[in-house]
């Protein structure tokens, strides 16, 4: 009888490590990638500056007036600001200072000969 019980007793490692194994799995896949996307967020909205093009979770795009702790203030439309939530803004998709590095297109000018 005592040998029967040591046979079946086992060793409890293998549940143990099975369990560390499933924690580590959701670790890296689910929180830890979640917590990246979270961060990458928050650096985006906290270097927002004056004049950057965004579009809040909504859709809705405009252009940052005013810059608070908790809000920013958008113009949608020419003369029409409106308040949002810092956390409500979902992309910029524009920087101020980029916008203004863009070469803007000259024309070409064409030469034409003298007719004399």
């Amino acid at each position: 009888m005592y040998l029967a019980a040591e046979a079946s007793g086992g060793s409890s490692a293998l549940p143990l490590l099975v369990v560390v194994a499933f924690a580590a799995f959701v670790y890296f896949l689910m929180i830890r990638p979640q917590q990246k996307r979270r961060r990458e967020v928050q650096d985006m909205q906290s270097t927002m500056g004056l004049g950057d093009e965004v579009v809040t979770v909504g859709g809705l795009y405009g252009i940052v007036t005013e810059v608070a702790d908790d809000f920013v203030m958008l113009e949608i439309a020419p003369g029409v600001s409106a308040k949002y939530a810092r956390a409500a803004i979902g992309k910029v998709n524009q920087k101020a200072a980029a916008a203004e590095e863009e070469p803007v297109a000259e024309e070409e000018s064409v030469v034409k000969p003298d007719a004399d």
